[in-house]
């Protein structure tokens, strides 16, 4: 899918700096994304800046402002920083960063999220685990992202009138529609990768995952050529670990697909450098890195932008239909790392690496692409 069905001269983007390291990773990836429509013919960008997150609620009052809204489905694309700090965790829920980011999605329609974990070859003693585990895998987990427990009705804290006991209570649902259209993402992507599926579920203890099963099922008969396999949550968490070059794509719903996509990034060694995709059935999608916001390191030059810089590759190959320069940017990040350049976050001593802030890693992304990229001409 893409947001527009052929490459554009002027990319209206707006983006979403949000809280924390967000602003300076952005400034960063928007000189990456300057340099490369410099160098690219028939490319620009025009930027615009949008509230969300903590920083909206300081200014609006609203974790994901109309405002805001409005500018987003008013683009072509959208990319987000990050969200989110101690200074509102003791906010009520409908005045926390996250209560914005979840409003986004809903009214955005941003079922599909799509979360790669690939373990470059460059970082591969960054992830904790051994190189002989983790060498070669290249995952990419599909999550449903507007259903589930986090949206399901009724919820809430009541009290009981027999025990005079609170009782808190949310509802895992899903729709066979919800289940069908991830499910199709899923088996799409499958066949641009290896064509395997492994769908995860509950279907021992779970109605809901029963359904989610059935239904996976019968749409996996559009797609002969994909190998569909199952698994329940609880073992793939620690397949994962175990032996993470088993899958190929994974397709959960919400909140298994939370818990297993930070699990499976953490296979690459560092939050830092993973990318996100959050798709609807159309119009512009929403990409962000992976990781949070980091407070503790906020304005001190410390970030590492590569994740949203990949994000930004997404984008353009996701949203944009620009496949050749999303190429042109992934390449650039790994020539930086075969150059040895580093952030904090990924630096090891004693490795004849060179240690920059998020400043400097986004110049040197951006003198990258500058080297790497051919002037390709719209038609």
């Amino acid at each position: 899918r893409a947001a527009i069905d052929a490459p554009k001269e002027v990319n209206k983007i707006t983006l979403l700096p949000g809280d924390g390291i967000g602003p300076e990773i952005t400034e960063a990836t928007m000189k990456v994304l300057d340099k490369l429509s410099e160098v690219t013919d028939g490319l620009s960008f025009e930027f615009t800046e949008s509230l969300i997150g903590g920083a909206a609620l300081d200014a609006t009052d609203s974790p994901f402002p109309d405002e805001t809204y409005k500018a987003c489905t008013e683009s072509d694309s959208v990319l987000l920083a990050c969200i989110g700090g101690p200074k509102w965790d003791a906010n009520p829920r409908d005045k926390r960063p996250e209560t914005g980011l979840l409003a986004m999605r809903k009214q955005m329609g941003l079922f599909a999220n799509l979360r790669p974990a690939k373990v470059l070859p460059q970082l591969i003693e960054a992830s904790t685990l051994k190189p002989e585990i983790v060498e070669g895998v290249d995952i990419m987990v599909i999550r449903e992202l507007t259903g589930d427990v986090y949206f399901g009705e009724p919820k809430g804290i009541t009290t009981d009138a027999t025990t005079g006991e609170r009782v808190g209570f949310n509802n895992m649902i899903y729709s066979e529609s919800e289940i069908k259209r991830i499910a199709k993402v899923a088996f799409d992507i499958a066949g641009k990768r290896n064509g395997e599926v492994c769908s995860i579920d509950k279907a021992n203890v779970l109605d809901v995952s029963q359904l989610w099963k059935e239904v996976v099922i019968e749409e996996a008969k559009a797609y002969p050529d994909i190998k569909l396999s199952h698994m329940y949550v609880d073992n793939a968490a620690m397949q994962l670990i175990r032996w993470p070059k088993q899958f190929d794509t994974i397709l959960c719903g919400n909140i298994f697909g939370d818990i297993l996509s930070d699990e499976a990034s953490m296979l690459v060694g560092s939050l830092g450098m993973l990318p996100s995709a959050s798709l609807p059935a159309e119009g512009p999608g929403v990409f962000e890195p992976c990781h949070g916001s980091a407070p503790d390191i906020a304005g001190q030059d410390m970030a590492n932008p590569m994740a949203m810089i990949l994000s930004a590759a997404m984008m353009l190959r996701y949203d944009l239909a620009r496949p050749a320069e999303a190429d042109v940017l992934e390449a650039a990040v790994e020539k930086c790392l075969d150059d040895n350049l580093r952030t904090a976050d990924i630096y090891a001593e004693g490795k004849g690496q060179t240690l920059l802030g998020c400043k400097a890693m986004g110049e040197a992304v951006a003198k990258a692409v500058e080297e790497l990229a051919k002037k390709p001409v719209m038609a």
